[in-house]
C-alpha cells in the first residue's frame, strides 16, 4: 500500500500531513489538554416532521429521538438557503450566498466551487492545531482547488455533488441504472467504452477516485466506519478534531435498503438507515471522547416534494397560502418549509438534557459559535451573518437572531437575492413562488409590493397573510424595511466574492480519462 501524502498549508506555516486511509494520521502528539471536539452531521434534504422528537409517528429514528432527550432539540433552526450548494457554503463560512458567491447548485463539469477567497471553518480550525476530516457530499466544487483537501480538509471521504448527477451499480428509487459496460468484442463497434452517457458518481479518498460507479446500497456503513475510524485515529493522537459529515440521506435517490417493501416504504427504511448511521457515529463518539466533543445535528434544506411518497414531511409549516396557488412549498422556496429544518445539539456535561430551544437560529451560527468554543477567532476582513449561540446552547438564553433573511434558492426572483425577511415572529414575502409539485404544477413568480406579511407564530403554516390595512401590518412593514435596507448596505460595503460557475467537460470527474463512462476498476 502506497502512502498519499498531502501538504497541508496552515495560517501559521506548513507542514506533511499522512492521509492514507485506516493507517493513523502522522500528527504531533499533544501532551496538553485539548480544546473541544466538534462533529457536525448535516443530512440532506430531511422534513421537519421527519423525526419522532418533531412529532413523527413512522418509529423510524430512534437514535436522533434518543439524541434530542439526551441533549437540546431546536425548534425554530433555519437552513441558509433551501437547496444544497448555497446551505453549505453557508455552514462552512458563516456568510449568506450573496456574500459568499454561492448562489446555486454546482454541476458535474463545473470548473469552479466555494470561492478560493472564503476562509472555511475547516481551515480556521487547522490553523488552530485541530485535525480536519469530511465525510459525505461536498457540493462546493470538486476541480482543482475546490477539492475538500484544499479547503482546510486533511482528509476526505465522500462524493463531489448530490447522488442523483450520475448513475449507480445498485440504483435507488427513482433513479436509473449504470448499464453494464461490454467490453472487447461484445461492445458494438464505435462504441467501445461509451456504453452510456451519463457520468457514473465517483467515490473520493482525499484525491483519489476509489469507486466509480459508487455502490449506493453500502454508502452509510461505508461513511459510519470512516467516521468512526476518523474519531478513533484523531482521539488517539490526543488532539482536537473536527469531523463533517454531510449525508446522502434523505436526498433522492433512496437506496433500496433492507425493508423497503415494509409499512412506510423506501423513505421510511431509508430514514432508519439514516438514524442508524448517525447512531453509530454517536456511539463511536461515547465510546472516545463523550466528555470534550459537541455534536451538532442540522438538516440542510427542506424535503424535494416534486419526488412525491419519495419526499419527506414539512410538518406544519405547509405553506398553504402558495400551494393553493400551485408548486410546492418546500425545497427551492422561502417557505418555511423549505429552510425551516430540523436540529439536535449535544454535548454532555455541557448542553443541559431533554430543553426545547424557541430561539430563532440558522446553520449560519454554526461557523462563529464553533470557533468562539475553540478559542479560535474569526477571520478579518469581513463580515459575518451567523452568531455564537454559545448561550443559548449553554441554557442560559432564549436569545437568537432578531432578523434572518431567506435567498431566493430557485423557485422565484435572482438567484441569491434576499427575497424574504423574518423579523421576531413575522415574516414578509417580497416575491413569492413554489417549486416543482408532486402534481408538476410550479407555483408562478409574483412580486408582492407591498409584501405579504404572515405572522408564523400564530400561522405557521403560511395561510392568510396580515390585512394590509392593519395596526398590526402597518406597524410591521417599517421595521421589515429598515432590516432589509440595513443588510443590503452592509453588504454592498462588504469583502464579497463571486463563484465561477462556468462549465467544462474536462472539469467532471472521472478515475479513467480514456472511458467516458469512467467506470473504475474492481476496488479493494
Amino acid at each position: 500500500m502506497a502512502w498519499l501524502t498531502l501538504k497541508i498549508v496552515l495560517l501559521g506555516g506548513t507542514f506533511l500531513g499522512c492521509l492514507y486511509p485506516l493507517v493513523d494520521f502522522c500528527f504531533p502528539e499533544n501532551t496538553t489538554r485539548p480544546a473541544p471536539n466538534f462533529v457536525i452531521i448535516l443530512a440532506d434534504d430531511l422534513g421537519w416532521g421527519d423525526l419522532g422528537a418533531y412529532g413523527a409517528e413512522t418509529g423510524a429514528t430512534a437514535h436522533l429521538d434518543r439524541l434530542a432527550t439526551e441533549g437540546m432539540r431546536f425548534v425554530d433552526f433555519h437552513a441558509a438557503a433551501s437547496t444544497c450548494s448555497p446551505s453549505r457554503a453557508s455552514l462552512l463560512t458563516g456568510r449568506l450566498g450573496i456574500r459568499n458567491g454561492v448562489t446555486h447548485n454546482f454541476a458535474v463539469t463545473s470548473v469552479g466551487g466555494l470561492p478560493l477567497n472564503e476562509t472555511t471553518l475547516a481551515e480556521v480550525l487547522q490553523g488552530a492545531g485541530y485535525i480536519t476530516g469530511m465525510i459525505g457530499k461536498w457540493h462546493l466544487g470538486h476541480h482543482g482547488s475546490y477539492h475538500p483537501n484544499f479547503r482546510g480538509f486533511d482528509y476526505y471521504f465522500g462524493i463531489p455533488y448530490s447522488h442523483d448527477m450520475g448513475c449507480t451499480d445498485t440504483p435507488g428509487y427513482n433513479h436509473p441504472p449504470c448499464p453494464e459496460c461490454p467490453q472487447g468484442d461484445r461492445a458494438p463497434s464505435g462504441l467501445r467504452g461509451h456504453c452510456y452517457t451519463d457520468l457514473a458518481l465517483p467515490l473520493y479518498e482525499n484525491l483519489d477516485i476509489v469507486e466509480q460507479p459508487v455502490n449506493l446500497s453500502s454508502l452509510a456503513q461505508r461513511y459510519a466506519e470512516k467516521a468512526s475510524q476518523f474519531i478513533q485515529q484523531a482521539s488517539a493522537r490526543g488532539r482536537p478534531f473536527l469531523l463533517y459529515v454531510a449525508l446522502a440521506h434523505m436526498h433522492v435517490p433512496l437506496p433500496r435498503t433492507q425493508g423497503s417493501a415494509a409499512p412506510g416504504g423506501p423513505y421510511v427504511a431509508s430514514l432508519r438507515e439514516m438514524d442508524g448511521l448517525v447512531g453509530q457515529i454517536k456511539d463511536k463518539v461515547d465510546h472516545t471522547a463523550k466528555e470534550n466533543t459537541f455534536l451538532w445535528f442540522a438538516g440542510d434544506n427542506g424535503p424535494w416534494a416534486q419526488k412525491c411518497e419519495l419526499a419527506g414531511s414539512v410538518g406544519p409549516f405547509t405553506g398553504s397560502w402558495q400551494t393553493r396557488r400551485g408548486g410546492s412549498s418546500a425545497k427551492q422556496t422561502t417557505w418555511e418549509g423549505g429552510h425551516r429544518v430540523p436540529s439536535l445539539a449535544y454535548w454532555p456535561g455541557t448542553i443541559p438534557t431533554n430543553v426545547t430551544s424557541m430561539a430563532l437560529l440558522s446553520v449560519l451560527d454554526v461557523f462563529p459559535t464553533v470557533l468562539a468554543l475553540a478559542g479560535a477567532s474569526l477571520p478579518t476582513g469581513r463580515r459575518w451573518d451567523g452568531l455564537d449561540v454559545s448561550e443559548v446552547l449553554f441554557g442560559r438564553s432564549q436569545l437568537g437572531h432578531r432578523v434572518l433573511f431567506h435567498p431566493n434558492s430557485g423557485a422565484a426572483g435572482e438567484l441569491g437575492a434576499l427575497q424574504t425577511v423574518r423579523l421576531e415572529h413575522y415574516k414578509a414575502f417580497y416575491i413569492t413562488g413554489g417549486a416543482q409539485a408532486c402534481d408538476g404544477s410550479v407555483g408562478p413568480e409574483q412580486w408582492q409590493d407591498p409584501p405579504l406579511i404572515f405572522n408564523v407564530q400564530e400561522d405557521p403554516a403560511e395561510t392568510v397573510p396580515l390585512a394590509s390595512g392593519s395596526a398590526e401590518y402597518r406597524a410591521v412593514l417599517p421595521r421589515v424595511a429598515k432590516a432589509l435596507a440595513e443588510v443590503l448596505r452592509d453588504i454592498a460595503s462588504d469583502n464579497t466574492s463571486r463563484a465561477d460557475y462556468s462549465k467544462d467537460p474536462l472539469a467532471a470527474p472521472c478515475c479513467d480519462p480514456r472511458r467516458a463512462a469512467c467506470r473504475c476498476p474492481a476496488g479493494p
